[in-house]
């Protein structure tokens, strides 16, 4: 039997996955290319993919499991070839979420001393000191309780902010109020300083943050997308920020990658651009996530981080 690893990548990238799985899985044979033959397509075992083309997974009759490298399976779940009884894993990657951990806590403390204003007084010759607000004076409101958005709202309480996090069901995390249904995402919006999105994109959430939640959000608090860009209607964004409804974005994630030059967004002075560079997928860990996976598969044990597909995620 024999793996097939499948993205869409340069063969830099590729040849990098594929040394350090087979580091993980040295006695493995690799395919990396859709298979030519009825036999190498029925010596397929597992997929190891990265958002290939539509169809690259169709015709693999002995396919067991589709491990996804990435945490977001939105594209994968896109093509209609897709095997529909093959488990479907996605990505998750201890040294990602301490990543996204890091850039959640820069864009909040950031947002909190004013670090932002800041740098833009420097462009002005200006010499102006902030407020220096305390941390447990700064409510945080997290979009998405899943195991991403569980790890930032912990390293945010742990630095003293006052974090509540909201999912469509209870979702309980230590030091963090929990918040949850229509009722909970309308309390949270009112109350937070800065709303931080992490949700995960389905049908349900494509759009999610638009001008009618952007409206209940609290008059001058910030938002920062860190998870899709179809989540956030742009214009919907804009229009609060012209107005002084909302303070200042922090964006990683937009609708078309990379961002047109000629978006407003570069040169819009309450927006920050990050090129979505928040947390990325690390191929050293992310490997032994892999393996541990197969070795799962093998000895029949349970499979970790399973996608429900009728959810999304």
């Amino acid at each position: 039997m024999s793996l097939l690893l499948l993205g869409r990548w340069s063969d830099a990238e590729r040849d990098r996955w594929l040394s350090l799985l087979q580091a993980e899985l040295p006695d493995e044979q690799w395919l990396l290319a859709p298979p030519s033959s009825p036999a190498e397509a029925a010596a397929v075992e597992a997929a190891i993919v990265a958002n290939p083309a539509p169809g690259g997974l169709a015709g693999l009759p002995n396919l067991r499991l589709i491990q996804s490298l990435w945490a977001g399976v939105e594209r994968l779940l896109q093509d209609v070839t897709l095997p529909v009884n093959v488990p479907l894993a996605r990505m998750v990657d201890p040294a990602m979420n301490e990543a996204m951990a890091q850039t959640a806590l820069w864009a909040v403390l950031s947002l909190q001393r004013g670090f932002f204003d800041v740098q833009a007084q420097q462009l002005r010759c200006e010499w102006q000191q902030p407020a220096q607000p305390r941390a447990a004076e700064w409510r945080v409101l997290l979009l998405g309780m899943g195991e991403l958005g569980g790890r930032v709202a912990q390293s945010l309480a742990a630095q003293g902010y006052a974090v509540s996090g909201w999912s469509r069901r209870p979702a309980q995390v230590g030091g963090v109020r929990s918040l949850h249904g229509d009722e909970g995402l309308a309390q949270g919006l009112a109350q937070a300083d800065v709303v931080i999105n992490l949700l995960p994109l389905t049908a349900q959430t494509r759009h999610f943050l638009d001008a009618s939640r952007i409206k209940a959000m609290k008059p001058g608090a910030s938002l920062v997308n860190l998870a899709r860009g179809a989540h956030l209607v742009e214009a919907d964004l804009l229009a609060a920020l012209d107005s002084g409804h909302l303070r200042r974005a922090v964006l990683d994630v937009f609708e078309q990658e990379p961002l047109p030059v000629e978006h407003v967004f570069w040169r819009q002075p309450q927006v920050t651009v990050l090129p979505h560079c928040a947390a990325q997928t690390d191929p050293r860990s992310a490997a032994a996530v892999v393996a541990a996976n197969l070795q799962a598969l093998r000895s029949g044990t349970a499979l970790q981080h399973l996608v429900r597909r009728e959810q999304g995620y």
